[in-house]
C-alpha cells in the first residue's frame, strides 16, 4: 500500500527555504516502493517530482502533483581486481556521509567532492565536480528505473553521456528514469590531485607537503565552508550559473579588454570562465533584490535572505545574466533545475 501525505509542505526539502506546497508527498525506502507508485490509481497521469536533498532545485511555486522523497539507503565494497575497489551506494544516501565513509574504508579517490550537499542518486544527473575533480571520472555504473516499464537498467560511464555538469539524465532521460543505485571505480593507484589553487594553498598553510586523501577532505571542507553559506543558516542551492566556456578567438577578444579575465583552458581549446568574477566585476556581489540576495562573500551564490520566494530568486538570476551578457557578451547558465 503507498502512503501518501496530501497538501505537503516542502520547507524543509529544498535547500533555498522556500515553503511551498505539493498535491502528494511520499517518502521511497525500497526499489519496491518505485512499483507500488507507478500503479498507484490517485497518481496516474499527475506530475511526478524527485527530490533527494533539495539542494539543486528553485521551487517556483505550489507543485500540482506528487514528489518522490528519496531515502533509499546502503553502500557495500561489490567486488574489487588488482587496478580498483567497486563502491556502490544506494540513491538516498548523503553525498558528503558517503565520501567520508570511502576514505575510512581505505578507498580515496573522491576526497576532492567533499562537502558537496545533496544525495548519491542526484551526482550524477549534475555530474558534480570541484576543485580539479568531476564525478564521471569514477563512474562505474547506475543502476536506474524505467518509469515507463518499471524495469530496472543499467547505465555504464558513456551511456550516462556526462558533460560539464550536464548528463543523460538531465536531458534526454530526464522525467523517465529514476536512478536507484551508483557503483564507482576508485583506482587501488591513487594519485592525489592538489593543484587546484585553493586546496594547494589550503594544504601550504596546514604545512601539509605530501598530501593524504584525508588532507584534501579536511582542506576540501575547510574551503568550502568558508567560501559557501550553510543552508540551514541562510536558504541556497550553492553554486547558481555555471562556468561558461568560450571559444579561443572569444576568449582572446576578452582577455585583451578585461586583462583580468579569470579562466581555465580546456582541452579542447576553448576557455572556462569563472562567472564568480564575471558576476563580481558587474557589482553583484552582496548585492540584493528585495529578499533575494548575492551572498557577500561568493557571487556564484544566490541566497534566501527571509521571505524571499522562487519567481525573486529568478528574477535576481535573471538581472545578473542581463548585466553580464551586457558587458561581457557571455550567456550565463544556471545549474538548478527550475520546477
Amino acid at each position: 500500500m503507498v502512503d501518501l501525505s496530501a497538501d505537503f509542505s516542502l520547507l524543509p526539502y529544498n535547500t533555498f527555504g522556500f515553503d511551498v506546497r505539493a498535491r502528494y508527498a511520499c517518502t521511497v525506502r525500497h526499489q519496491s516502493d518505485v512499483s507500488a507508485l507507478l500503479s498507484e490509481p490517485r497518481l496516474i497521469g499527475l506530475p511526478r517530482l524527485v527530490l533527494g536533498g533539495g539542494s539543486n532545485v528553485v521551487l517556483a511555486g505550489a507543485f500540482d502533483g506528487v514528489v518522490w522523497l528519496m531515502r533509499l539507503q546502503g553502500r557495500r565494497l561489490v567486488r574489487q581486481d588488482a587496478q580498483a575497489f567497486y563502491v556502490e551506494a544506494a540513491a538516498g544516501e548523503v553525498w558528503h556521509d558517503f565520501v567520508a565513509w570511502t576514505l575510512q574504508q581505505g578507498w580515496p579517490g573522491l576526497e576532492n567532492l567533499a562537502l558537496i550537499p545533496g544525495t548519491v542518486g542526484a551526482a550524477p544527473i549534475q555530474n558534480i565536480g570541484a576543485y580539479g575533480l568531476e564525478l564521471a571520472e569514477y563512474v562505474e555504473r547506475v543502476r536506474g528505473v524505467d518509469l515507463g516499464t518499471g524495469e530496472s537498467r543499467e547505465f555504464d560511464a558513456a551511456a550516462c553521456q556526462f558533460g560539464y555538469r550536464d548528463s543523460f539524465f538531465k536531458n534526454q532521460g530526464r522525467g523517465r528514469f529514476l536512478i536507484v543505485a551508483v557503483t564507482f571505480r576508485l583506482p587501488k593507484q591513487w594519485q592525489a590531485r592538489a593543484n587546484y589553487a585553493d586546496v594547494a594553498h589550503a594544504l601550504t598553510a596546514r604545512g601539509i607537503g605530501q598530501a593524504s586523501a584525508q588532507d584534501i577532505f579536511d582542506a576540501v571542507v575547510e574551503i568550502r565552508r568558508s567560501k559557501l553559506p550553510d543552508p540551514a543558516v541562510i536558504g541556497n542551492a550553492g553554486s547558481f550559473f555555471k562556468n561558461p566556456v568560450v571559444p579561443a578567438a572569444q576568449f582572446e577578444t576578452l582577455k585583451a579588454r578585461e586583462p583580468g579575465l579569470v579562466s581555465y583552458v580546456q582541452a579542447d581549446g576553448r576557455f572556462k570562465l569563472a562567472a564568480g568574477w564575471l558576476i563580481d566585476q558587474c557589482g553583484w556581489k552582496g548585492r540584493a533584490l528585495g529578499a533575494a540576495g548575492v551572498h557577500p562573500r561568493q557571487a556564484l551564490v544566490l541566497v534566501n535572505r527571509g521571505g524571499a520566494d522562487g519567481p525573486a530568486i529568478l528574477a535576481l538570476a535573471a538581472a545578473i545574466r542581463a548585466s553580464v551578457h551586457q558587458r561581457f557578451g557571455v550567456e550565463l547558465e544556471a545549474e538548478p533545475v527550475v520546477v
